[in-house]
């Protein structure tokens, strides 16, 4: 997602609406099936985020859930998933060989991402809760994923202005918070407690009723496509 495709580069990879009914309230998820579905389903977004990884496929089960190979930075949009106790995997596209799998427990009417990470020679699963709830009017709400795993901890700000995340090691996450909206913010990636900046993501837009993920991947040590990078991803609208 260099930008996970504005583009999985401004988000996880475009493929598709979803919209749920809650109550009065209408949101709008990215869908990978371009189709309608109501609990009581899980919700899963799927990012490979593994720098030095082939293209892969992803598996619930004996399910693959992906139509063309994901390629490091990309991913897929919510995919409906039963609840309950799921094997995910992921697999090099286009072959048998299997880069790891881990159970995992999926509940239904719940939103979850799941990362591929670190290096291929010693891949990790993380699967994270993600929580869709509408922000207040004027507002977008924004977290910080980090999936780097040689960065040591970081916080994520805005330029000149308020820290929004604090103190993420590779794995963590932050909550969702509160954000005014706007057209145009430079977000930064710090090293914790510092202004020493990583990663900087300039001329977003944050629209309000929004709600984003800006996850933090790639090797501080490298060079080229694995190097340090940040992408953002937009979760879900509400309209």
């Amino acid at each position: 997602m260099k930008h996970v495709q504005q583009n999985l580069k401004r988000r996880a990879g475009i493929v598709g609406m979803m919209c749920l009914l809650t109550g009065l309230l209408t949101s709008c998820l990215k869908n990978h099936d371009n189709d309608y579905v109501e609990p009581p389903v899980a919700l899963l977004s799927v990012i490979n985020a593994s720098p030095d990884s082939q293209s892969v496929s992803f598996f619930l089960d004996q399910n693959r859930a992906n139509n063309a190979p994901i390629r490091y930075g990309h991913g897929l949009d919510y995919i409906a998933a039963y609840p309950g106790k799921r094997t995910a995997s992921f697999y090099v596209a286009g072959s048998g060989q299997k880069i790891i799998s881990d159970t995992i427990t999926l509940t239904a009417k719940k939103y979850y991402s799941i990362y591929l990470s670190n290096l291929a020679s010693k891949p990790d699963i993380i699967l994270l809760t993600d929580s869709i709830t509408r922000p207040d009017a004027g507002k977008a709400t924004i977290r910080l994923v980090n999936v780097s795993p040689d960065a040591g901890a970081v916080d994520l700000a805005v330029k000149g202005g308020n820290v929004l995340a604090s103190n993420k090691t590779y794995k963590g996450a932050s909550p969702f918070v509160p954000i005014e909206s706007a057209s145009s913010y430079t977000l930064e990636i710090r090293k914790k407690g510092t202004s020493t900046v990583l990663v900087t993501l300039s001329d977003i837009r944050l629209n309000s009723n929004s709600v984003y993920t800006v996850w933090l991947h790639g090797l501080s040590s490298a060079t080229g496509l694995k190097k340090l990078s940040a992408d953002i991803q937009t979760n879900a609208f509400y309209y």
